[in-house]
């Protein structure tokens, strides 16, 4: 954490405009707040990507929620390019400000600079290889700026830096943790992958009842209490049996995580603005 603070610390120098990348999924625990210290004051843009796995009703909420607090929001989903452009826009407007205390300033007027930041694996780097497709030209260095940085000059108004910032993900509890690491923010071997996905199942049975006994279970009413309980009903019902009939609840978990990341759930949100921290 400290050398990613570091780094980041230092481009931020040079920028007028931050994008942070959030898993629209779970925009709290995909947030970093370290972030908010490093940025201080300068305007910061709020991509929610992986938009199209989201529940569309409650990432409309999240926008709300972000642009009441002045914090610009757009929906993306960086593997199709979708909402791009707006993000860019969004981007300008924030950087308008600086631009223009530039020019009272005497200055000749530039392109709004702007540097993608986020934690791992929420669409940082396929974002800015979506840009750099679509963009009219590479910089390289900039005078008066530490060598080495490049920058993508975007349709003629936006300056990108071309490395997106990465922060490691916050952890401040296990529930964060397991919502993270189903949705790929955390390597598989550092948390318990059998533990997430009961608490995949806990989120479905109480943010979108019946949609695990429809997918799994063929859509049996059974009284059941427990996460373990359906994950067990759940391989008995898909043939997942070992010896003696006994549940295979590990291969069961394997097919619902794989299941979960590849969208065959449907859009699925893990939290909602009313319970930010």
């Amino acid at each position: 954490m400290a050398k990613a603070k570091r780094i980041i610390a230092e481009d931020l120098k040079i920028v007028d405009v931050v994008i942070e990348v959030l898993d629209a999924r779970l925009p709290l625990s995909s947030a970093n707040p370290v972030l908010k210290e490093l940025i201080g004051t300068r305007p910061r843009v709020v991509a929610l990507n992986k938009s199209d796995l989201a529940d569309p009703a409650v990432t409309e909420a999240w926008v709300k929620y972000f642009e009441a607090a002045g914090q610009p929001a757009a929906l993306l989903n960086a593997v199709d390019g979708k909402g791009v452009r707006q993000l860019l826009q969004k981007a300008k407007q924030a950087g308008a400000p600086a631009l223009a205390k530039l020019t009272k300033k005497g200055l000749r007027p530039r392109s709004v600079r702007v540097m993608i930041i986020g934690i791992p694996n929420v669409g940082k780097s396929s974002l800015v290889n979506r840009i750099v497709r679509t963009a009219s030209a590479k910089t390289g260095d900039k005078p008066g700026v530490t060598r080495g940085r490049q920058w993508i000059r975007v349709d003629g108004d936006v300056d990108l830096l071309d490395t997106p910032g990465i922060l490691p993900p916050s952890l401040p509890d296990q529930k964060s943790a397991l919502l993270l690491g189903l949705c790929n923010a955390l390597k598989d071997t550092i948390y318990d992958t059998g533990e997430a996905v009961l608490e995949l199942i806990h989120q479905l049975e109480v943010r979108y009842p019946g949609k695990f006994q429809e997918r799994y279970l063929r859509g049996k009413v059974i009284q059941i209490d427990t996460a373990e309980e359906l994950l067990e009903e759940a391989a008995k019902t898909q043939g997942l049996l070992g010896k003696e009939g006994v549940p295979q609840t590990d291969n069961m978990a394997r097919m619902i995580l794989s299941d979960f990341r590849q969208g065959r759930l449907g859009p699925i949100s893990f939290e909602v603005p009313e319970e930010r921290k």
